[in-house]
């Protein structure tokens, strides 16, 4: 019998400059106009999220998540998702749960043991983190078709080279370009 193998994988979505949010945290910019004529169709994105056995993102991505929520509804549905946070905040969901501590204990001890395919989906600041920890094993990049020019950086001063090896390039018709990296350990 083959097993899957555990997984890990960063998942962000920036604009051509790098911000993966506005000082204003709106998303309007995720829309763009753009039509890249030699771009493939949209992926079937039900089915593939139903691959994701658990995601993880830090108090801030979960707060903005909540807020967008109201107007487009939780993007999460009814995966078992951990916040990472020192902060004592509100969970008014029963498949969400906090986690303060270790990353290491949460990846080996929490996540390994239970999930196979873990998505990580904010913020940056828990994505150095992990990187520097050598605990994500992939990184998938949305580039939007948009220079923002001011926000919240992807990476700002991740301390270290990190090398990478590119497993696969989309780019949709919408102009998105999806780069999906393999951290090299």
């Amino acid at each position: 019998m083959t097993t899957t193998p555990f997984k890990l994988t960063i998942h962000m979505v920036s604009s051509l400059d790098g911000i993966i949010a506005k000082k204003d945290n709106s998303v309007s910019w995720f829309d763009t106009p753009d039509h890249y004529e030699k771009g493939v169709g949209e992926p079937d994105v039900a089915a593939f999220l139903k691959t994701i056995d658990c995601y993880v993102m830090g108090a801030r991505t979960y707060e903005h998540a909540i807020e967008l929520s109201k107007s487009y509804g939780w993007a999460y549905g009814d995966v078992p998702t951990i916040v990472v946070t020192h902060r004592n905040i509100p969970i008014d969901r029963p498949n969400i749960e906090i986690y303060s501590g270790d990353l290491n204990k949460l990846v080996n001890e929490r996540l390994k043991p239970n999930y196979k395919n873990v998505w990580l989906v904010g913020g940056a600041l828990l994505a150095k983190d992990f990187i520097r920890a050598k605990l994500a094993d992939d990184i998938r990049l949305s580039v939007l078709p948009i220079i923002l020019g001011d926000g919240l950086l992807f990476f700002d001063q991740i301390g270290k080279e990190q090398a990478l090896h590119l497993k696969d390039v989309t780019a949709y018709k919408s102009g998105m370009v999806e780069l999906w990296y393999e951290i090299k350990k």
